[in-house]
């Protein structure tokens, strides 16, 4: 029987996305295979001060990397969630932790209960029932308690990573190369279809070298050298639901402890974020072009660092939306070549890992069957869709008024699926995930209760319980999250004794 397994594969492209997928295929695929990378010098990468969510964990562990050595060499800081500022109304400010609020309690997640709380005026604001963001707000971090016992907020603390993306994909570089994995300096400037089915056949580079691959992983970024260039596969613009297109990136100072959170700022005609680094500060603006210039984006985003910038300001153009198709053919564009969702909770990385494992779970032999092809891009569509609906949310769900980007934000038609999820949500708090969408219930809770959206009503077996028995579950569980967050060390602290960077020659 002839063996129609995999022999070469060819990643276009560096940075994040082009090693990160270098490293996973290369550790998963157990026989004999070729991955060549290639990127040019000529050519810079996106990456910027990055921010995650906790699903990064279980890839860096999936590669059996130590979370201290990663962390030291990517000048990385730990996150427990992001805070959101002006974004209900300005002056407002919430935070999307990771984790959980409070514990189930008779079937019923503890939120049912803090809303009968709220609605009789007796609650506290709901950042005050979760570990995450009491910790955020009081500045403290650890990675989970081992002699913790068993149910306490310390023993499964959810986290996620700030780190320079340069120095991740570099890090990721040397752990790929170890493994086999060939880099080829140079710039594609042609690439070679098969007459008889369109698959791509070779790619060619400016020294002339000509390189053949059975797969072609496209990481080329926003161009999309491959998927679109070549491919002309098609792109679905969501600007209209997400209007921002363009953002402008500046390093800064780090002028105070590391926060264990990144923070949104709402700007008048987007938002502005701020990742801390063990070394400095990644900041950005995000803004629609239609609503303000680019030099006025420039200088809000200068006027709000916290310290001097460390390089001029970089400007980045994008339309958010995906490619219609993520797979076509022999090729699958992951990271930018795939699409974009701006990066306001953080998912441009995890939507590499996601391809990534999707790549490796549906891994095609070189007939190349279209059955893992489509199954492959109803999966990515329907993630990337999910995501974008909780993104929207953020705009929607607000009450400003005072530009006519957020007056457009907020009289903007919305997508059905969206639409659903939030009337549900204001009838009594119910949310219901669907499939496996990538964030669940503390994350709309949070960001809806965040911005002003709250339940008429509550579930009516909360009616059941009667008020002493629901403030005593509510102290219980302000008290124990206060006492877990009091013996938790500060958020530097933690880094300086476990992971800390060497200084810089």
């Amino acid at each position: 029987m002839t063996d129609a397994r995999l022999k070469n594969i060819v990643i276009v492209g560096g940075g994040s996305a082009g090693w990160m997928a270098a490293a996973g295929l290369s550790r998963a695929i157990d026989f004999p295979v070729s991955i060549t990378l290639i990127e040019s010098d000529e050519i810079g990468i996106v990456g910027v001060g990055e921010a995650t969510v906790p699903h990064l964990r279980a890839f860096n562990n999936s590669l059996r990397i130590h979370e201290a050595d990663f962390v030291r060499a990517v000048q990385g800081t730990f996150k427990l969630g992001i805070q959101f500022v002006d974004w209900g109304r300005i002056g407002d400010r919430y935070v999307h932790g990771f984790g959980t609020i409070g514990h189930d309690y008779r079937a019923l997640p503890f939120f049912q209960y803090w809303l009968k709380l709220h609605q009789a005026g007796k609650a506290f604001p709901l950042d005050d029932y979760s570990l995450n963001t009491v910790a955020c707000a009081a500045g403290k971090f650890m990675t989970g308690a081992t002699d913790a016992p068993a149910g306490s907020p310390l023993a499964d603390i959810a986290f996620a990573y700030h780190f320079d993306a340069g120095l991740y994909a570099a890090f990721l570089r040397r752990f790929a190369e170890a493994r086999g994995v060939k880099r080829v300096e140079g710039h594609v400037i042609d690439v070679a279809l098969k007459p008889e089915n369109g698959f791509i056949e070779s790619i060619t580079l400016k020294s002339g070298q000509k390189i053949e691959g059975d797969l072609f992983v496209d990481c080329s970024g926003f161009r999309g050298l491959l998927i679109e260039g070549a491919l002309e596969t098609g792109y679905e613009d969501w600007t209209h639901w997400l209007p921002c297109d363009r953002a402008v990136a500046v390093p800064s100072e780090k002028t105070q402890p590391a926060t264990p959170y990144t923070r949104s700022t709402a700007r008048t005609a987007g938002w502005q974020w701020r990742i801390p680094l063990q070394h400095r500060t990644g900041n950005g603006h995000v803004y629609s072009s239609a609503y303000t210039t680019d030099d006025e984006a420039t200088r809000v985003l200068l006027a709000n660092l916290d310290g001097r910038p460390l390089a001029d300001p970089r400007p980045l153009r994008f339309t958010t939306g995906r490619r219609r198709k993520m797979w076509n053919r022999n090729c699958v564009a992951l990271g930018l070549a795939s699409g974009f969702l701006e990066p306001l909770e953080s998912t441009s990385i995890y939507l590499v890992q996601s391809g990534i494992g999707r790549l490796i779970n549906l891994l095609p032999d070189r007939h190349m069957n279209p059955a893992l092809q489509n199954e492959y891009n109803a999966q990515a569509k329907f993630e990337l869709e999910r995501i974008r609906d909780f993104l929207i949310l953020h705009y929607c769900a607000t009450e400003r008024r005072d530009s006519e980007f957020w007056k457009y934000c907020t009289s903007m038609s919305i997508p059905d699926s969206l639409r659903a999820k939030i009337d549900l949500f204001r009838d009594s708090g119910r949310f219901f995930r669907e499939g496996e969408e990538m964030f669940a219930l503390t994350s709309w809770v949070q960001v809806m209760v965040g911005q002003r959206i709250v339940p008429a009503g509550h579930h009516p077996l909360v009616g059941g319980i009667n008020d002493a028995e629901l403030m005593k579950l509510g102290e219980s569980v302000r008290g124990v999250i206060a006492s877990c967050v009091a013996a938790m060390p500060a958020h530097e602290q933690f880094i300086d004794r476990h992971c800390k960077a060497p200084a810089a020659a």
